[in-house]
């Protein structure tokens, strides 16, 4: 059974850092690109940041600089460290595991809030 769990959510002020965990479970996790997408209440979800499976990263042109992807195969986890937190970051994040080479395969967490608030 495929899992994606994130973790490490929460309320934090401005100025503020957290750092997200996804833990996958289910699926070859090395062979995925893992990304991370947030969604504020009447917006679409976004990308955040991805991660290939050599390392390559990608980021949103707005949050180069304050957040960083990273992944341990070994632990078949994906961490998104997020620094300098502004209010406007206030959303749902969500892990995503997507097998690029035939078959395709996307897979999806639930999600984690994080609300940055004084």
């Amino acid at each position: 059974q495929v899992q994606l769990v994130e973790s490490g959510g929460g309320l934090v002020q401005p100025g503020g850092s957290l750092r997200l965990s996804c833990t996958a479970s289910g699926f070859t996790f090395s062979m995925y690109v893992m990304s991370w997408y947030r969604q504020a209440p009447g917006t679409e979800r976004e990308l955040v940041a991805s991660l290939n499976t050599g390392s390559s990263t990608n980021y949103a042109d707005s949050l180069k600089g304050r957040f960083t992807i990273s992944r341990d195969d070994a632990k078949n986890t994906v961490y998104l460290q997020m620094n300098s937190l502004k209010p406007e970051d206030t959303a749902v994040y969500y892990c995503r595991a997507d097998r690029q080479s035939f078959p395709r395969r996307i897979y999806w967490g639930v999600g984690t809030q994080v609300t940055v608030s004084s």
